[in-house]
């Protein structure tokens, strides 16, 4: 085998839950295959250099291995090598999404009547 559509790979890395999502990061232009926008049917080699953008941050990464079907996690890390200023960047990002949470108001019961008509109004329904 000598390269898989980049969708399938994505897919089978588990960087995706499913392949209509990793298709449609490919369209989105949130993946970079060696500094190139990469097309969902673009083939990927070993070797090849990938940045993936997702909900889970963002991942630079080295292809070891292919694969077409989508196996345990434990399977799928062995398919990338994760640079370690990706690894870094991404638990910062982390701790500084978590440090934010102490410092959110969070509101103390439900809305009151009042409270709901301002949020209806706000959104522009009533």
């Amino acid at each position: 085998m000598t390269g898989v559509r980049m969708d399938i790979w994505l897919w089978a890395a588990r960087f995706f839950k499913t392949r209509p999502l990793a298709k449609r990061a490919c369209e989105l232009g949130r993946i970079l295959s060696n500094g190139q926008i990469a097309k969902a049917a673009r083939e990927v080699r070993v070797g090849d250099r990938l940045r993936i953008t997702n909900e889970g941050g963002d991942f630079q990464v080295e292809v070891l291995l292919l694969s077409e079907t989508r196996g345990p996690a434990a399977v799928a890390q062995t398919l990338y090598r994760e640079s370690e200023e990706s690894r870094e960047l991404r638990q910062k990002v982390a701790a500084e999404r978590k440090a934010m949470r102490e410092f959110e108001i969070l509101p103390e019961g439900r809305p009151s009547k009042r409270d709901r008509r301002h949020i209806i109004q706000f959104r522009g329904r009533g």
